[in-house]
Order: C-alpha cells, then sequence, then structure tokens
C-alpha cells in the first residue's frame, strides 16, 4: 500500500478538498487524524485507521489541543496538510471590522499556529502542505478578505520553509482555482449566486472546467510524498487560470 505506515494530521478533513486527501491517505494505508468544526457526520464512516477530533482553527485552545492529541494518537508525523479555509463574496464596502477578525483568524491565524504547534512532531524527511488560492495572487470583486488571508498564508509558508529546511522538512503549498464543491469555497452564498459563480469559473478558466477535489488531492499527495526535493514551492490545480493563459489572436 502506497502510504503504509505514514502518519499524517488533515485540518479542514470533514469535506471537499481535505475529505479526499484524507480518504486517499487512508486507502493507501496511512494513519490519519482529521480535524473539522464538526466530525460527527463522519464517525464511523471512513475505512482504515482514522481518527477524529472536533476542532475550530480560530481558537488557540483548539490549536494546543490538537497538538497535544496530535502526540498521544500518532506521535512522529510524515504529513500535515493545513487546509482550513473560510471565505465569503463581500464586496469592500459591506467588509466589517468582524467579518475581516473571522477570516484572518481562521484563514492565517489558525494555519500559522497550527503549523508551529505540530512542528515539533514532523520527523526528519516529513511534510508540510498548506493550501491557499488562485485568488492569492488576483484581484476578485468581492474577495479582498480572502485572497489576502492567503496571501500571507503562501508568505509565511516560505519561512517555514526556510525554518524547518535544516530538519530536513518540506513545506509546499497548493493553489487551487475554482474546484467543484458542495460550497464552491464560499459561506452564506444563496444558490442562484452560487450557480452564477460556478459558470463564470468554467467560463474564464482556460481548460473550461472546476477541477475536482480529487485531482487537488492528487496535488496535495504528490507535493507531500513524491516531490522530495522541493520544498517553497506553489502548485497551482487551476487549470490555468492564474497563468494568464489566453488563445492566439
Amino acid at each position: 500500500m502506497k502510504y503504509l505506515g505514514k502518519k499524517a494530521v488533515v485540518t479542514g478533513g470533514t469535506h471537499g478538498m481535505g475529505l479526499a486527501v484524507v480518504r486517499a491517505l487512508l486507502d493507501g494505508g496511512a494513519e490519519v487524524l482529521l480535524t473539522g468544526r464538526d466530525v460527527s457526520p463522519l464517525e464511523g464512516k471512513l475505512p482504515g485507521k482514522a481518527h477524529l477530533l472536533s476542532s475550530d482553527a480560530a481558537r488557540l485552545d483548539d490549536v494546543a489541543e490538537l497538538g497535544a492529541v496530535a502526540a498521544d494518537t500518532l506521535g512522529e508525523l510524515d504529513l500535515v496538510f493545513i487546509n482550513v479555509g473560510f471565505s465569503t463574496l463581500t464586496p469592500y464596502e459591506d467588509a466589517t471590522p468582524e467579518l475581516y477578525d473571522r477570516t484572518f483568524d481562521i484563514n492565517t491565524k489558525g494555519a500559522y499556529f497550527t503549523a508551529r504547534r505540530l512542528a515539533p512532531l514532523v520527523r526528519p524527511g516529513g511534510s508540510y502542505v498548506f493550501t491557499t488560492s488562485v485568488a492569492a495572487e488576483a484581484g476578485i470583486a468581492g474577495m479582498g478578505l480572502y485572497s489576502a488571508a492567503k496571501a500571507a498564508v503562501r508568505s509565511f509558508a516560505r519561512t517555514y520553509a526556510a525554518e524547518l529546511a535544516p530538519r530536513g522538512i518540506r513545506v509546499n503549498v497548493v493553489s487551487p482555482g475554482y474546484t467543484d464543491t458542495p460550497t464552491m469555497g464560499v459561506t452564506g452564498v444563496p444558490d442562484e449566486v452560487l450557480a452564477e459563480f460556478k459558470e463564470i469559473g468554467d467560463e474564464i478558466t482556460p481548460l473550461k472546467r472546476h477541477a475536482t477535489v480529487e485531482e487537488v488531492a492528487a496535488a496535495v499527495l504528490f507535493l507531500a510524498f513524491e516531490a522530495t526535493f522541493t520544498t517553497g514551492a506553489d502548485l497551482p490545480v487551476d487549470g490555468g487560470l492564474g497563468q494568464r493563459l489566453t488563445l492566439p489572436a
């Protein structure tokens, strides 16, 4: 089995891209501790060695608990996949200080301190993968807070790569574009707006479709276990969206 004997923590692992990574790891024989704000819908429904922990990345007490549970349950880690995310479609004039704080608390502060808390457990040769977004490099109306929060994650992933390199630990980033998940990565959006959002994504993505969660998971696991001389890198999984691909005139 491809990941037999490997041990991983996956945050934001209850749905979408995170759950696809969890399933691939379990199918490959890995032992996985996954988190989400509510893990109860997955209890008893995953094969293999899966451990579930309800955890809110915005709460530093929960981050500390995750570190303790990971140490007790798994011990040393081969992979930390930090996949926490929160976004809304909110124009700048409607963005409140509360929304600003929540966006950065989850996407940026939560990711940063989770990485720091788990660092002592990652064994030499292990790796981190962070989820950012094609939005981190773009100006997308209504996603200013999310884009900036994910750009910050991209920045400190580079720093973690430098600081953990002496231990032989690699740190990389996967940047999805439009991906086919139930919420499309945004919170509190009416169905008709979500449908329009999806249609726009298909239209502007050069490959003219959304990624599947399995395609994103394959990129994560490539960075985690196969790209053994790659660190500090950002792998787009965006159908060419972030590469500004155009047809010849």
